[in-house]
């Protein structure tokens, strides 16, 4: 195999985020995250409900039942962002990751991005878009790199 055949280390991260996001249980939309520093995996993170609740599988998605459209009231979900549970894994395991790099299947929400913002991460990179120029005006506001992955 030839380097030229290797994925460079975003595609290999973003890859990583992918994996994580197979074990989401969101009826909506399947996200995974990757927590990465120095070339290394810290964390992963996919979104779900938090442990010993119930995930939206089982009891239905309270989003869709009232109809509420993608990127408006996050408050009203029973899950957890993909990115947000992995800034929790880190704080749980005691992982440093201020200075690190967060890799995503999605854009993140401004609810993600205010945590990103306080947990220290320098540099988001996402494939998909999300509808939420909030998050964007705060990542431009707060000198984070975030780009999307083509």
């Amino acid at each position: 195999m030839s380097d030229r055949d290797r994925p460079s280390w975003d595609r290999y991260f973003m890859e990583m985020a992918r994996v994580a996001a197979t074990r989401s249980t969101c009826l909506r939309r399947q996200v995974g995250a990757a927590i990465v520093k120095d070339k290394r995996l810290l964390t992963t993170g996919y979104n779900g409900a938090p442990q010993g609740i119930r995930h939206c599988s089982e009891t239905g998605c309270l989003r869709q039942a009232a109809n509420i459209p993608s990127g408006e009231r996050h408050e009203l979900c029973r899950g957890t962002h993909a990115e947000q549970n992995a800034i929790v894994q880190a704080a749980f395991h005691g992982v440093e990751i201020e200075g690190a790099t967060l890799y995503c299947t999605h854009q993140p929400c401004s609810v993600c991005t205010k945590m990103i913002i306080n947990a220290g991460i320098r540099r988001i990179v996402f494939e998909n878009g999300y509808p939420d120029q909030l998050a964007v005006d705060m990542l431009e506001e707060a000198g984070i790199v975030y780009e999307q992955l083509r």
